[in-house]
């Protein structure tokens, strides 16, 4: 006999107790990166609300997101994913490219004599259902003019999308698909491997929605034709 007392033992295997190991320095740092992430992409989106990059705004965007963060604080939304570089370049680059388009495309709306737009609400079902990814695409989505989210259903993760100049299906299930394809982007973007692979699978199904709010096409009332 050595004389030392036995390991204790526990629930959690030998040595629980006191003597437990820790938790990893991963694990600890993980709610900062959080706040960080939150932190740069409120900053970004204040920046695209003024429509200009400059070191005031983004000054300004970080003060705003900080108050944010520290006063109102948010429902912790865990960021599993990874940064890719050159998928982020492609989504920043494609999101441009749609701005300036559908910025020039509303503008001829608005001058084109004797048209008259029709617009619709269609109902997208997203893959990767997180907070982060519902947010994330529903902000893309209304930044570019013609578009705008009303209203988010996030235990079933669809969006119901506002679209402006809607002629007829081709329309809206182009609109469908565009909704999805920027999803797409931003998963390859900043997602988790799990959430790649779900961009592999089928779109989904046209939800429609509870209580009979479906897709709908209708003419904008402008007011009585001169």
């Amino acid at each position: 006999m050595t004389g030392e007392p036995p390991a204790r033992t526990g629930p959690g295997g030998p040595a629980a107790g006191a003597d437990a190991a820790p938790p990893p320095a991963r694990a600890r740092t993980r709610p900062w990166r959080d706040r960080l992430v939150a932190l740069a992409w409120m900053a970004l989106i204040w920046c695209l609300l003024w429509g200009r990059f400059t070191w005031g705004n983004l000054v300004a965007g970080l003060l705003v997101a900080a108050a944010v963060l520290v006063f109102f604080p948010l429902p912790p939304v865990t960021f599993g994913g990874r940064l890719r570089p050159r998928a982020l370049l492609v989504l920043l680059g494609r999101f441009l490219t749609e701005l300036v388009v559908a910025s020039a495309h509303v503008a001829w709306l608005a001058v084109r004599f004797g048209h008259r737009p029709r617009d619709a609400i269609i109902a997208v079902r997203l893959r990767v259902r997180t907070d982060l990814n519902l947010a994330l695409t529903a902000e893309l989505i209304s930044l570019v003019p013609g578009t705008l989210i009303i209203e988010v259903d996030r235990d079933r993760g669809v969006l119901y999308v506002h679209v402006l100049d809607a002629r007829g299906p081709e329309d809206l299930a182009a609109s469908r698909r565009r909704v999805l394809v920027t999803e797409a982007r931003l998963v390859r973007a900043i997602g988790s491997p799990a959430e790649l692979r779900l961009l592999d699978t089928p779109a989904p199904a046209d939800p429609g929605r509870p209580g009979g709010f479906a897709d709908a096409v209708r003419p904008v009332d402008r007011g009585p034709e001169k």
